[in-house]
């Protein structure tokens, strides 16, 4: 059976692209043809395509690409003229199977390939792109594991933290003898305080005090 393949595509560029489509029949056949994502949605369900090749260039945002992931169980083939390799990533990491740069002197013959290999379960990037796409579901997932509690620690400063540790190991002191310890004045304490409570979600020194011990910041150098 042909590759049913529907393009999400400004008018003109659709129209070379279905050219394109059309030549290779009867390995591929065209599924049909929208303006934008928005228009593919609503009509869902008068398409059963086994690729969207979308030209990129044509939506302003990864998130267009995101959301047709989510509700569609063809697999989704990019064309773009950009150069940005970000770009491309996060069309990858959005949901699409390949890229394909437009700017390729070979680029018909390469997405009429790419369309039958994606189609084949296959991924459609270089080597060099495949290392960058799991370095970065790498690090995106050392986030997720991180404790939001230790993201924010993370953003204290030296100073902060031995703010903190102060009052936690004297938290009835009078702010003036506090800052004598840090050797700075109020004012500075009243900043950092107000630095601290912003980054931590806290209001006052007894929600201070209960968090530092909690979070092992009652100890500083």
């Amino acid at each position: 059976m042909p590759i049913q393949v529907l393009l999400v595509a400004l008018p003109l560029v659709a129209w070379g692209l279905e050219r394109l489509v059309e030549s290779a029949q009867p390995r591929l056949k065209l599924a049909g043809s929208t303006a934008s994502v928005a228009q593919y949605l609503l009509s869902l369900h008068q398409y059963t395509p086994d690729v969207v090749v979308l030209d990129l260039d044509s939506e302003d945002c990864i998130e267009s690409l995101a959301e047709l992931h989510s509700r569609t169980k063809a697999k989704i083939l990019v064309v773009t003229g950009s150069s940005d390799l970000a770009l491309h990533d996060s069309a990858v990491l959005a949901g699409a199977r390949g890229v394909v740069d437009k700017r390729e002197s070979a680029s018909a013959s390469t997405l009429l390939k790419a369309i039958e290999k994606v189609h084949e379960g296959e991924l459609w990037i270089d080597r060099n792109a495949t290392s960058r796409i799991f370095l970065e579901l790498a690090r995106k997932k050392v986030e997720r594991d991180i404790d939001p509690e230790q993201h924010k620690i993370a953003k204290l400063t030296r100073r902060e933290q031995q703010t903190i540790a102060s009052l936690a190991s004297d938290p009835s002191a009078p702010g003036k003898l506090v800052a004598e310890k840090l050797h700075i004045s109020e004012h500075t304490l009243r900043n950092h305080l107000t630095s601290i409570y912003s980054k931590l979600g806290l209001t006052n020194r007894v929600d201070l005090y209960a968090y530092a011990h909690k979070h092992g910041l009652s100890t500083g150098d």
